[in-house]
């Protein structure tokens, strides 16, 4: 799993049939400081997440697995958590509480 933020949407009303009709996210990968570290990549959102929002990322075969358990739909990345809070030791790097988007 990685950290990445939201930072927009795609919307593709025509698609694949076995991709369905999940959310697809624009997002960058990030440091736990929330600095970007990659370029812009698409990833389907089943959980809803907006804009700003921390995420966790999967990709490959856990992104295919976590849409559907036969692992046939055609994704590369997938949204499997909303992030409340990253900790390291007695640092907090991010609290969605105080977060302003």
């Amino acid at each position: 799993m990685r950290l990445a933020k939201v930072i927009g949407q795609v919307v593709a009303t025509v698609r694949s049939e076995r991709l369905g009709m999940d959310k697809l996210a624009l997002i960058k990968f990030i440091d736990q400081d929330g600095k970007e570290e990659s370029p812009v990549m698409v990833a389907a959102d089943r959980l809803g997440a907006g804009e700003g929002e921390w995420v966790l990322v999967v990709g490959g075969s856990s992104a295919r697995m976590s849409i559907d358990s036969v692992g046939h739909t055609p994704v590369d990345l997938s949204i499997v958590g909303i992030i409340d809070e990253v900790t390291g030791g007695s640092e907090t790097w991010f609290r969605k509480s105080q977060r302003r988007y």
